[in-house]
């Protein structure tokens, strides 16, 4: 499946945004779908995980009760609703999918979108 992540931006903190992943072919229902993010000089982080008919979603504690995953099965797309956004919230944001459900490694995710930048100022 190819994806490609849009939504981001820059925003004040205690703003929100809601980032989007397009995804092209017939079988992104089949997949678990998630959200990493990269920080400047930092590795890639998981950040949440849905399921393919959204039974299940996991995330990071560092998001925890301020984002929020979900899926539009009809649509192909993967959303992505930050509130609350923290400065430490600042990085590329990538939508990722192929991965198992309750495993956070990047590696473990073979489709990749190409990152959107989410800036927080304090």
């Amino acid at each position: 499946v190819q994806l490609q992540a849009s939504g981001g931006g820059l925003v004040q903190a205690g703003g929100s945004l809601r980032l989007s992943c397009a995804a092209s072919g017939r079988t992104f229902s089949r997949y678990v779908m998630a959200w990493f993010r990269q920080a400047p000089g930092k590795e890639r982080e998981f950040v949440a995980s849905v399921t393919q008919k959204s039974a299940w979603t996991d995330y990071a504690d560092s998001v925890k009760g301020r984002f929020t995953i979900s899926r539009d099965n009809d649509k192909n797309t993967l959303y992505l609703r930050m509130d609350s956004l923290k400065p430490e919230d600042t990085a590329v944001y990538y939508c990722a999918g192929g991965g198992r459900a309750g495993v956070t490694a990047a590696g473990s995710y073979d489709s990749w979108g190409q990152g959107t930048l989410v800036t927080v100022s304090s």
